[in-house]
C-alpha cells in the first residue's frame, strides 16, 4: 500500500508522524500528482503576487512576466518558439480552439479517427451538425490508423486532419509524422491531441510535422484547469472565446496566472527529465506486465500495440474476469477499466473500435504508472491483482 499524508492534515501529520494509507495509484493517464516545484510556484502567484497580467502597474507586470516565462518553458519542451504557444483553460479547450478555430466560417471536410478522445470526437460531431463533412477513419486491431486509409480519405476540400498522438486507454502511439505529411501533400492542416504524450515521450512539434498540438497540464505534473495549444507560424486560427483579446487575441479572458506558472514549471521539469523518464516508466510498466504473465500465463492479453505505445501504459484483459469487478476485488489499487461504465459492463469504445471481442473488451483494465511510482508498489499491485483474478 502507498502511504501519503492527507493534504489537509499535513501539519498534524508532521507533528505526530501519522500517515493515511491509500491505494497504490496506477491511474496516471487520468491525472498526475504535481511535479517538483509546481505547488510552490503556484502558491506564490495565488497569494503573494496576485496581479492581473493585463494591468500596467508593477503587480500586472510581475504576473505578465510569469506568464511569459511559462510560455517559454512550454515552448522549450515542444521545441517551439514562445509566440507559438497559446494558453487555454484545459486540453479540451485547446482541442476546440484548434478544430473550430481552423474551420470556423468555412465549409469543407475534416478527418479524424475512431479512437480519439471525446473532446475531439464530440467537437467533430458538432461540426457535422453545422454542415461540415466529417470522415472518421477506422483503426486496426492495435489501434493504429493506416496511412493508406488517410490517403484515400483526403480530398481537395479537406481543411484539417486531427489524429491524437497517443491513446489515453491503450497508449498506442500513432505514426503522426507520416500522417501529417500525407495531409500536407493534400493541402490540409494537421492537428494532434498530445495530452497523453507530452512529458512521457521526448519529441518536438517540428519533428512530428504538425500544425497544431494540444497540451494538458495535469497529464504530466501540472495543475488541472490549464492547457496550451501550439500553433505553427503561418497557420490562421480564429478565436473561440472572445472578449479582451488576451493570448494574442486567440483566447480572451484573464489568464490563470497561477495555473500557467504551474504548467510552465511542470514543462521545465519534463524537459530536464526527458531523456530518463521514458526508460524509468517503461521499466515499471514492463515489470508489472511480466509479474502478471508469470502468475496468470496466457490469461493476460495485451491490448494495443506492443511496441508503439506510451512507456507508462499497460492495458490488459485477464481472461475470465470483468475489468470493473476485478478492480473492485483489489481495492488496494487505484486504476481504471477505460470504460465509460464504472462496473465495466459496457465496453470501451476505443477497444470496440479496435475490433476486439466483447469478452476481451469487458475484461480490460488500464494500469498507468508515473514518476512517483516505485518498484515496491508495482510488486504489491501485481500481488493484489493476481489474487483478485484467481
Amino acid at each position: 500500500m502507498a502511504e501519503f499524508h492527507c493534504e489537509k492534515d499535513n501539519d498534524q501529520a508532521r507533528r505526530t508522524g501519522a500517515v493515511m494509507s491509500l491505494p497504490i495509484y496506477l491511474d496516471h493517464n487520468a491525472t498526475t500528482p504535481l511535479a517538483p516545484g509546481v505547488l510552490e510556484r503556484m502558491t506564490f502567484f495565488l497569494g503573494t503576487e496576485y496581479g492581473n497580467p493585463s494591468s500596467g502597474h508593477v503587480y500586472g507586470r510581475t504576473a505578465r512576466q510569469a506568464t511569459e516565462t511559462a510560455r517559454a518553458q512550454v515552448a522549450g519542451l515542444l521545441g517551439a518558439q514562445p509566440e507559438q504557444v497559446v494558453f487555454t483553460g484545459c486540453g479540451s479547450e485547446a482541442n476546440t480552439l484548434a478544430i473550430c478555430g481552423v474551420t470556423a466560417g468555412r465549409g469543407g471536410h475534416v478527418i479524424t479517427q475512431a479512437t480519439e478522445h471525446p473532446a475531439v470526437i464530440e467537437t467533430c460531431k458538432a461540426l457535422a451538425a453545422q454542415g461540415i463533412r466529417v470522415t472518421v477513419l477506422p483503426v486496426d486491431e492495435h489501434g493504429l490508423v493506416r496511412p493508406a486509409d488517410l490517403a484515400a480519405a483526403l480530398t481537395g476540400d479537406t481543411m484539417l486532419v486531427t489524429v491524437m498522438h497517443a491513446n489515453n486507454e491503450t497508449g498506442t502511439v500513432q505514426p503522426i509524422a507520416e500522417l501529417a505529411a500525407l495531409a500536407h501533400d493534400a493541402g490540409a492542416l494537421f492537428h494532434t491531441d498530445a495530452a497523453q504524450s507530452v512529458g512521457k515521450l521526448a519529441f518536438t512539434a517540428g519533428a512530428l510535422g504538425v500544425d497544431l498540438l494540444t497540451v494538458a497540464a495535469h497529464k504530466f505534473g501540472g495543475p488541472k484547469g490549464v492547457g496550451a495549444l501550439y500553433i505553427r507560424d503561418g497557420v490562421t486560427v480564429r478565436p473561440v472565446v472572445r472578449g479582451g483579446g488576451q493570448e494574442h487575441g486567440l483566447r480572451s479572458g484573464t489568464e490563470n496566472v497561477a495555473g500557467i506558472a504551474g504548467l510552465g514549471t511542470a514543462a521545465e521539469y519534463a524537459s530536464q527529465t526527458a531523456q530518463t523518464r521514458p526508460h524509468q516508466l517503461a521499466t515499471l510498466r514492463d515489470l508489472l506486465h511480466r509479474l502478471l504473465v508469470e502468475a496468470l500465463g496466457d490469461r493476460v492479453v495485451l491490448n494495443g500495440d506492443r511496441e508503439r505505445r506510451l512507456p507508462n501504459t499497460l492495458n490488459v484483459s485477464i481472461t475470465g474476469t470483468v475489468g470493473g469487478k476485478l478492480l473492485e476485488a483489489a481495492p488496494q489499487i487505484a486504476a481504471s477499466t477505460g470504460s465509460a461504465c464504472h462496473d465495466g459492463s459496457v465496453g470501451s469504445p476505443v477497444l470496440t473500435a479496435m475490433g476486439l471481442d466483447p469478452a476481451r473488451v469487458a475484461a480490460a483494465i488500464r494500469l498507468s504508472v508515473g514518476i512517483t511510482t516505485t518498484e515496491a508498489e508495482i510488486r504489491s499491485a501485481a500481488t493484489h491483482l493476481i489474487a483478485a483474478a484467481t
